[in-house]
């Protein structure tokens, strides 16, 4: 009975306790300085640009290395350097007497799209370098100076402006994204398939939002991206045989650099067969005696994204065979699928596995008795 009696005693001790720390921390934030005039409201702006920076990933765009480079730089304040204070504001060519107005006049009138993309990685990441570019830097590194904008907001083209049906063309669009983005993974973005179709980078790319888990993906995967336009690619891996792209295994960036590579497919490798053996390394060989047009091209014999054969075969066995083995060895009839098991005349060359039933290496053999692949 003590121990009940006690009880709400000590709750009440508690309660009070907790209350008078949360009157002290609201004490604390009331004596704090005002914020800043041009500072921007954001639901993270509980959050110092201090905390914001060490939240932000290592980027190889150091301030300190770009004031190294760029004496024309202004000096560092005495606030930590963020690899993004020394983001520069892109020239729109369709308004180069445009000034910049700073990150609280956009707010102004985008006040929805300011809520929208404060949680995004970009906005926060020139937010915490404004502290030493101007709070111009917030909105301005990307779209461009916005003071003609903001004499006539409805006029095309006097802010950059990242859609397929802009005023602002492709190649602004990627350049202001290069700008920051440029090498690795897009080096060969200049010259590539994607570029010379007139595509920029917001087609694939939305770092407004929050559609896919990484990437700043418009869509909730890269798989989804890339099928907006390959619609004839993603029907192939509803085929009987496909790669288990449907079941989440595997995307279209483990063959394919859509930024653009050295190989008209966009390939992450320098050949088809490279790529192939990324995964199917006990194809690589070398072998004592090889196939010669598996050596040359995986795509001879397979449809890499799908087929209604087995195996991702172009054509079925053993008619794929005899379109390069034909009148030589085995009895010269041309198979056809009349031979097969439901056809009407039977042929036990076509039962079951076909030529593979005893060319069963086809891709390639170390054995001393395998020149035709038996072993």
């Amino acid at each position: 009975m003590r121990v009940i009696s006690l009880f709400p005693a000590a709750l009440l001790c508690v309660v009070l306790g907790a209350a008078g720390i949360l009157a002290g921390s609201w004490g604390a934030q009331a004596q704090q300085a005002p914020a800043p005039a041009d500072s921007v409201h954001s639901p993270s702006s509980a959050l110092s640009q201090n905390d914001i920076a060490k939240m932000l990933p290592a980027t190889d765009m150091g301030a300190s290395a770009a004031r190294a480079n760029n004496p024309h730089l202004p000096p560092a304040s005495d606030s930590p350097a963020t690899p993004f204070d020394a983001a520069s504001i892109p020239a729109n060519p369709l308004a180069p007497q445009a000034d910049a107005i700073g990150a609280k006049s956009c707010v102004a009138c985008h006040a929805q799209e300011n809520m929208q993309a404060s949680h995004t990685l970009h906005v926060a990441s020139f937010r915490a370098g404004a502290a030493n570019t101007g709070p111009q830097a917030a909105c301005e590194s990307c779209h461009g100076p916005g003071s003609e904008h903001a004499k006539d907001p409805t006029a095309p083209g006097l802010i950059i402006a990242f859609t397929h049906d802009a005023k602002t063309s492709p190649q602004v669009q990627a350049g202001v994204c290069l700008a920051c983005h440029a090498g690795g993974a897009r080096q060969h973005w200049i010259g590539s398939i994607h570029q010379n179709r007139g595509l920029s980078c917001t087609d694939c790319h939305n770092p407004m939002a929050r559609l896919s888990p990484e990437g700043v993906l418009a869509k909730s995967s890269i798989n989804e991206v890339c099928a907006t336009c390959h619609q004839d690619i993603r029907a192939k891996f509803n085929r009987r045989s496909h790669m288990p792209l449907p079941e989440g295994q595997m995307a279209c960036t483990d063959c394919h650099n859509p930024h653009g590579s050295i190989t008209k497919p966009l390939l992450k490798t320098d050949t088809v067969n490279e790529t192939c053996y990324t995964c199917h390394a006990e194809k690589r060989g070398p072998f004592l005696f090889e196939h010669a047009p598996v050596r040359a091209n995986c795509l001879n014999c397979h449809d890499v994204h799908g087929s209604n054969q087995q195996t991702l075969l172009v054509a079925p066995i053993p008619m794929l065979c005899q379109q390069c083995h034909t009148m030589t060895r085995h009895p010269n009839d041309l198979q056809s699928a009349a031979g097969l098991g439901t056809g009407p005349y039977p042929d036990e060359r076509l039962i079951g596995r076909g030529c593979l039933s005893c060319h069963s290496n086809i891709h390639g053999s170390n054995n001393p008795s395998g020149p035709k692949f038996h072993k």
